[in-house]
């Protein structure tokens, strides 16, 4: 798929770049807090706005020259993220005025030579737009008031100025299939691409930590090319160290949202933990196709027949949510069913990449209601009308119903378990949301 273009938000402590961002979501991602600095790494979300697609960056709030330490690495991490962005968004605190720390980042983000919005938010009544022309002095452009709580202002007229020249994101297959292998430090991540590759492209060692960076390498199997990318150990985030250790993780981050498919490996003498689970969310909201790993198959001393079936026991119980992922028992080290990665690859990307035809569709979905009708609230009953498949990597529904409010996160759970029976769509996360058709009843 074509890279999304990147927006980074930028600005002091408090000014309300998380609720700006979770007003361009639609839903409350990224923490809220009137406490300054609460952001402190900057996090990526992907954002449409009138069918255009582009990548925003939530960054913690700067103060320059600020010599406290957190300070200092949100600070790094906002000029990390400024330079990383093809555009930049600047907010500011309309309701408090001009600061001035505003003209410290105003000077900072001029020098990144990236093209500047000013918003100025927290301007809830019209009234007090005027209020935002004496930001005119920062000299960074217009400057457009808005309300990132509710919505309000100029928002629409500011976003429709940063995306103006984006393209339309137009679905496209990938001329080969890139697989990131992904988990925490010393699961045997490069022993897995080396073994596949058959050489010692990637430095093996024991010590945690030993890839800094994602790696590409492209390799052919039965006559298809893929492109492997082995990446750095995700640990959690209060063991990681700030400075190379913790851009490696970003960029570990960021090659399962640039993959086709994420296989997470797993330490199979150490089972299930938490930053497995941890690893497993990130590659599910990324929307990746994703296929479990189990290494180190060889170290585990009882090889009775039952032996795999009692750690897919564990599995289904510590990971219920990736139920529809395979998973596939290896050793890098013997190459033990290393050859299934390819093979399962190339099926759980062709599932994350189906298309389904909108008469059956909406055949399996009007059976699946008849055969168990959503739940009456208050005397009321949900009405589904129609649905559609709106995209796919990953498959995308909308259900068009009478009123939001009457679909039940159950619910959407039961039709997604339906689209499962009737489609597989195995190794890939399903999307599912709704809209309103008409008047609500």
């Amino acid at each position: 798929m074509t890279d999304r273009p990147i927006v980074a938000i930028v600005g002091r402590p408090n000014v309300g770049k998380s609720t700006f961002v979770n007003r361009l979501l639609g839903a409350r991602h990224s923490i809220v807090d009137d406490q300054a600095g609460v952001t402190r790494d900057r996090i990526y979300f992907d954002v449409e706005w009138m069918d255009k697609e582009f990548t925003v960056i939530d960054t913690g709030g700067i103060i320059p020259g600020d010599e406290d330490e957190i300070m200092l690495n949100i600070f790094t991490q906002a000029k990390v993220a400024c330079e990383e962005a093809d555009k930049i968004i600047f907010l500011v605190d309309g309701r408090e005025g001009l600061n001035p720390i505003d003209y410290d980042i105003a000077n900072v983000l001029r020098k990144s030579g990236k093209e500047i919005f000013l918003a100025v938010n927290k301007l809830d009544d019209p009234d007090k737009f005027i209020n935002a022309t004496e930001f005119y002095s920062l000299a960074v452009g217009e400057p457009f008031p808005i309300s990132a709580l509710h919505g309000s202002g100029g928002v629409g007229d500011l976003l429709d100025a940063v995306t103006k020249d984006f393209g339309y994101i137009e679905e496209e297959k990938s001329e080969n299939i890139r697989i990131a292998i992904v988990g925490k430090p010393n699961v045997g991540k490069s022993s897995i691409v080396n073994a596949l590759l058959n050489k010692e492209r990637v430095i093996v060692s024991n010590i945690s930590g030993t890839t800094r960076d994602a790696i590409d390498s492209k390799v052919k199997y039965e006559g298809e090319e893929f492109i492997l990318v082995d990446t750095a150990g995700i640990r959690k985030k209060s063991k990681v160290d700030w400075g190379i250790e913790k851009f490696a993780v970003d960029r570990s981050i960021r090659a399962i949202r640039n993959c086709d498919v994420a296989i997470l490996v797993v330490d199979a003498t150490e089972g299930i933990t938490d930053q497995d689970k941890k690893i497993a969310g990130t590659i599910i909201d990324a929307g990746k196709a994703i296929i479990l790993a189990i290494n180190k198959w060889d170290l585990i001393e009882d090889k009775q027949s039952n032996t795999i079936n009692k750690f897919e026991s564990e599995i289904e119980k510590e990971m219920p949510f990736l139920s529809y992922a395979p998973k596939v028992f290896i050793s890098a080290k013997t190459k033990q069913r290393l050859v299934n990665l390819y093979k399962l690859s190339k099926e759980v990307y062709s599932e994350t990449s189906k298309r389904i035809a909108t008469s059956l569709l909406n055949r399996v979905i009007i059976d699946a209601v008849s055969m168990n009708p959503p739940a009456s609230i208050r005397g009321k009953r949900l009405k589904l009308f129609y649905t559609t498949q709106v995209r796919t990597n990953p498959p995308t529904f909308v259900l068009f119903i009478n009123n939001e409010d009457f679909l039940k996160d159950n619910y959407v759970k039961y039709l997604e378990n339906k689209l499962r029976e009737a489609f597989g769509f195995k190794g890939t996360p399903i999307r599912i949301s709704a809209k309103e058709k008409g008047e609500k009843k």
